[in-house]
């Protein structure tokens, strides 16, 4: 059994269909899912976790960060919520990869 690789990388550096996955992963935002380590030099790093067939990524950001690449994304709405033709889109589009079918689901609507 062999590990998958682990990648840390900044969000601005990945390739657009694994931004648009990590959208689809977190539809609500990314600054309360993210994870904090130590990097080989000891120093806290925070990032946001995304696993796919081949790799474990670390997508490194700050919750400030997390917020500011939702806040300026014409994806989300204006309360931090992945725009629902936006997810359908995606879901689409990604329906084939069996790791994305977690997140991949027919939600029924909250009827609070």
């Amino acid at each position: 059994m062999s590990q998958k690789p682990k990648l840390v990388k900044d969000y601005e550096k990945l390739d657009e269909h694994i931004q648009e996955q990590i959208k689809l992963a977190y539809p609500l935002g990314f600054d309360e899912c993210l994870v904090s380590y130590k990097d080989s030099r000891g120093d806290r790093v925070t990032a946001l976790p995304f696993e796919t067939d081949e790799k474990y990524y670390l997508v490194r950001m700050t919750k400030y960060q997390a917020q500011q690449i939702i806040s300026d994304d014409d994806d989300y709405d204006d309360d931090g919520t992945l725009r629902e033709d936006v997810k359908e889109s995606y879901s689409d589009k990604y329906s084939e990869l069996d790791y994305m079918s977690d997140y991949i689901a027919d939600e029924e609507p909250d009827d609070d």
